[in-house]
């Protein structure tokens, strides 16, 4: 039996963390592992996260994102940014990415990741990430969500992408990050492949043959195994070491998948293309499955290693499914069905995202929760699970604790907005939510500002989750007030614009046009 609860609405009330940290001594604190997917839209899997099923919920199967969403609390509006390394800064200092200003994906150090734009000139973002180490110029300095678990106890193990911080600062290593393993995590947001017959992307003897190649699994090299069951097994191993330190551990799971590049898990493959499903489409689906494969496989070792009761399991992905490339057979733009385009975009295809949580004796079985919430909100929440009650950061936190909607106890989210700054530009320029932009979510209603062309779009997200009636003109006095809102917010946090190139000029805030 499925139990949904709808909560109202609260605004983000945000308390400085000033006293030093400790955690809570009683009771036995739970592990806690955040299965993080790459770049998984909203309808990538046979779970429904709409009020009804989708040809894609009927097309990919993920049978044990089912189990776990039979086992805890479903969330259906989930938000992350609509690009890979915003989410994960989000997620592991606590911070908007109007704050933290790592609003575009990092590689290269001190390079930015914009495309080329002929009439705005975009503003010099923190292109290197964030860093636990200051002073290093174009980054955030921030105190890790994974140094706070170290601190306090916690085993801390990192698994698959960390996409982190550029090359060569001390971010790139997630153990400058408060992780005490590392595994296959490094600067890149993407693997050069999944093939280790392949070598992940390397040469022989190791050396990159791309800024893509995955480091530090040379022993499969030249094999026939794909990138997502290595980094699955190789996490299993590290848990039965973890078992040994008589320490709860934190696993951030850390997929690869189900970023391109489109290579083939054989293991799958072949069943959808005998579903006649293109060679691409296939690739995706295989890709899909083999990630939850990964989960039932960490989900199996739980129950049988008897950690299953004291385990909490959060599945997350950290940006919407790419629909603004022509992969697919599908119309362009239509991947995220019924949400509008996918990564890259302001639209809700680009920024919510599949999750579900699994806190054992707290989350009641099969439920849902509708109440919004967003990816930064995990560092206060993750904390709140281990019982670290009183830390210090270096950052100021913008997240708010979920727990409460976990327990279903209370609501702290009432009447809360939600912001977003993305004053770049990404590879595609084209389709809908495209191009630099700053959005708000409040109640029912989304506003979409667009810095290059000052054009504001505003959405009743309740009845038009497709984004396919902008309302402004017949709601302006809403825009007026919501653009009020959002200015004010950027202008709290010191946001960034881009800046017109014939004038010299910023963009104008959102009120202030």
């Amino acid at each position: 039996m499925k139990h949904t609860f709808s909560l109202l609405l609260l605004t983000c009330a945000v308390t400085p963390h000033i006293a030093q940290a400790q955690s809570n001594p009683q009771a036995e604190r739970p592990n806690i592992i955040l299965f993080m997917v790459d770049d998984m839209g909203w309808q990538d899997t046979s779970v429904p996260f709409w009020n009804k099923k989708t040809h894609f919920n009927e097309l990919y199967e993920t049978p044990n994102m089912e189990r776990l969403a039979q086992k805890g609390m479903k969330f259906t509006q989930a938000y992350a940014n609509s690009i890979s390394s915003p989410s994960r800064v989000s997620l592991y200092t606590g911070m908007n990415s109007a704050r933290h200003r790592v609003t575009n994906w990092t590689l290269e150090r001190d390079k930015s990741t914009d495309n080329k734009n002929d009439v705005i000139q975009f503003p010099e973002w923190n292109v290197n990430g964030f860093c636990q180490q200051s002073g290093i110029e174009h980054s955030t300095y921030a105190t890790s969500l994974a140094q706070l678990l170290k601190d306090n106890g916690y085993h801390t193990i990192h698994c698959g992408k960390a996409h982190f911080a550029a090359r060569t600062t001390p971010g790139e290593n997630p153990l400058n990050m408060g992780f005490e393993v590392n595994i296959a995590g490094f600067a890149g947001g993407a693997p050069g492949t999944y093939l280790a017959v392949d070598n992940f992307g390397n040469h022989l003897d190791g050396t990159p043959s791309s800024p893509f190649a995955v480091p530090g699994l040379e022993k499969y090299y030249g094999k026939d195994v794909f990138l997502t069951e290595v980094l699955t097994q190789e996490a299993l191993k590290t848990l039965d070491k973890a078992k040994q330190t008589h320490r709860p551990f934190y696993l951030y799971m850390s997929h690869y998948a189900i970023h391109v590049p489109l290579d083939k898990d054989m293991r799958f493959y072949p069943k959808y293309k005998a579903k006649g499903m293109s060679d691409n489409d296939a690739a995706y689906a295989a890709l899909i499955e083999g990630m939850d494969k990964s989960l039932g496989d960490i989900m199996d070792y739980l129950e049988k290693n008897d950690l299953e009761k004291n385990t909490i399991v959060i599945f997350m992905s950290d940006n919407g499914g790419l629909a603004a490339e022509s992969y697919w057979r599908v119309p362009l733009y239509t991947q995220n069905y019924p949400l509008n385009n996918g990564k890259g975009s302001a639209c809700e295809g680009g920024i919510r995202e599949p999750m579900i949580v699994y806190w054992p004796e707290v989350t009641t079985a099969g439920s849902s929760c509708n109440q919004y919430l967003i990816i930064e909100d995990f560092y206060p929440t993750i904390l709140e699970m281990a019982g670290v009650k009183k830390y210090k950061t270096v950052q100021h936190i913008d997240g708010k604790s979920f727990v409460s909607l976990l327990k279903q106890t209370a609501n702290p989210f009432k009447n809360r907005s939600l912001y977003w700054n993305f004053p770049n530009g990404w590879g595609y320029k084209n389709g809908p939510g495209m191009g630099a932009s700053c959005t708000m979510r409040k109640g029912d209603w989304k506003l979409i500002y667009y810095y290059e062309t000052g054009k504001k779009e505003l959405f009743n997200i309740n009845n038009d989750i497709s984004e396919k009636h902008n309302l402004a003109r017949q709601y302006p006095e809403k825009v007026k007030k919501m653009s009020k809102d959002l200015g004010r917010y950027l202008r709290k946090v010191n946001a960034q614009r881009p800046t017109f190139k014939k004038t010299g000029i910023e963009a104008p805030w959102p009120d202030k046009l």
